[in-house]
């Protein structure tokens, strides 16, 4: 059914200033399934103005208050949870157990942050003068404002969200044009529980007609973005003219390092499903194997078997499959000529290698061999069900192969021996590293890329701190009274 949605800006739900749309598209029929606002920039600075003005009341309630908010807010999303899951299935075509997932994990974030509530804290400092005592404040930052991505559209609001809010800011979410509805019911669960006007804005629309004034209104005093590096490059620079805070997640171009003493069953299972949740579209997830020459035709092998047993059809029509259509047609073309370009470099198809015949944006599980660190499937985001393999001699040959990238945000070994794994740790440039598992952040971690991956981070108490900031007070007392 086609459905007809609106912004959220300071407590209610309108139009665009311009009345303006902009169609929503399933993935899995290429079928128009909505419509929302369109919004430009005056429609972003209403709802910055929104944020502001409700921002000082917002700061002086009880941290605890501002946190039993946000625990509303998750109790409301698991009352909606059915609905949530399939609105995302539905917009961008993630498979229905893992937008459930999703949507659970969204209501435990906001539960998580809101416990920081009665945890975060300022500091007493040494002074070197008699009769003074040195504070250290830690305080909301202001108006802060998100743009989202659309591959965890629902979970990013909360993770932007709850840190901001429970830390007495205010903040105004752009969700992605690709997967905005979801943005629209989060919005309405905020208004339900009774949130003040102007704490918690939505805009939609397209980010190079939104995001340059979220990022560079003198109102803001704190952008984060998750998406890619080249938008993450506008962001800064629309932000640098006023000098704000920049909190950035661009994406990753994650190594695998497979050793010969690792599990194969355990690592090409841990890989293999890296490339298919989501259709591959996950920027902390292994997107390029290296794995010792001794062991790679095994390897190779046990991917081939698995890769060959993944499903995919339309997530809403289909509870037996493993991953869903590429998020659009943009994206499946991208991974297309990635996978030939690949080819034509001296790649060698091993499995799959072409997107699906027919409706929906399906690619096939494709694994390519014989790559090096000199092609581009091996140094641009892949974002699709595809698994690139190299080869190494020795632990040292694979570190550098592994650092050998811009990008820094995630990283794997497998290996049954502590002393290697500990090698490996210690030289990797990457802002998380995963030891014999899949690469899946917890909340209470720190998801923080290096080098061109971002600036900043989120989730745990680091993540939370980076919505306050500081003020020291220097007091300086009689004690002769």
């Amino acid at each position: 059914m086609f459905k007809s949605y609106q912004m959220y800006i300071n407590g209610e739900f309108v139009p665009a200033l311009d009345g303006r749309t902009l169609a929503v598209y399933n993935p899995a029929t290429e079928q128009a399934i909505s419509e929302v606002p369109r919004g430009s920039e005056n429609d972003a600075r209403v709802a910055i103005d929104a944020a502001e003005a409700a921002q000082e009341a917002w700061e002086r309630l009880p941290a605890v208050q501002r946190g039993q908010y946000l625990r509303k807010i998750a109790v409301g999303i698991r009352e909606r949870a059915d609905e949530i899951a399939r609105t995302i299935s539905e917009e961008m075509g993630k498979t229905l157990s893992l937008a459930t997932i999703e949507v659970h994990f969204t209501a435990d974030y906001l539960d998580y942050m809101a416990e920081w509530a009665r945890r975060y804290e300022g500091e007493i400092i040494q002074s070197d003068r008699p009769n003074e005592h040195i504070f250290l404040y830690k305080k909301a930052i202001g108006v802060t404002t998100g743009i989202l991505p659309w591959n965890f559209p629902f979970f990013l609001i909360a993770r932007k969200a709850a840190p901001a809010l429970v830390t007495g800011n205010t903040i105004v979410i752009k969700p992605s044009e690709d997967a905005p509805n979801n943005a629209i019911l989060f919005s309405e669960i905020v208004h339900q529980i009774g949130l003040p006007k102007g704490v918690f804005n939505v805009v939609t629309g397209y980010g190079n007609e939104v995001g340059p004034e979220l990022s560079g209104n003198e109102k803001v005093g704190m952008v984060s973005f998750t998406g890619s590096q080249f938008a993450g490059q506008k962001v800064m620079e629309a932000a640098s003219k006023n000098i704000i805070k920049v909190n950035l997640e661009l994406g990753g171009k994650a190594p695998a390092i497979v050793l010969d003493d690792a599990d194969l069953e355990l690592a090409a299972t841990a890989v293999v499903n890296s490339r298919v949740i989501n259709s591959g579209q996950v920027c902390n997830c292994a997107e390029r194997i290296y794995v010792h020459k001794s062991i790679k035709e095994q390897f190779i092998q046990k991917l081939v078997e698995k890769m060959q047993a993944v499903k995919y059809g339309n997530p809403l029509e289909r509870d037996d499959i493993d991953m869903g259509p590429m998020v659009n047609e943009k994206g499946l073309h991208k991974v297309q000529e990635m996978v030939s370009h690949a080819i034509h470099q001296g790649g060698n198809l091993v499995l799959g290698g072409k997107a699906v015949e027919g409706t929906g944006y399906y690619f096939e599980p494709t694994i390519i061999d014989n790559v090096d660190n000199t092609m581009d499937i091996m140094r641009h985001e892949i974002f699709g069900p595809v698994i690139p393999v190299a080869t190494f001699e020795t632990i040292d040959e694979a570190i550098k192969l592994a650092n050998d990238c811009e990008y820094g945000l995630t990283s794997s070994v497998y290996t049954q021996n502590i002393n290697k794994a500990m090698k490996v740790i210690s030289r990797l440039k990457f802002g998380e590293t995963y030891v014999n598992r899949e690469n899946f952040e917890a909340m209470q971690g720190y998801h923080a890329g290096w080098r061109k991956s971002g600036i900043g981070g989120a989730d745990g108490k680091h993540g939370l701190e980076e919505y306050l900031q500081t003020q020291v007070v220097y007091l300086q007392f009689d004690d002769k009274v």
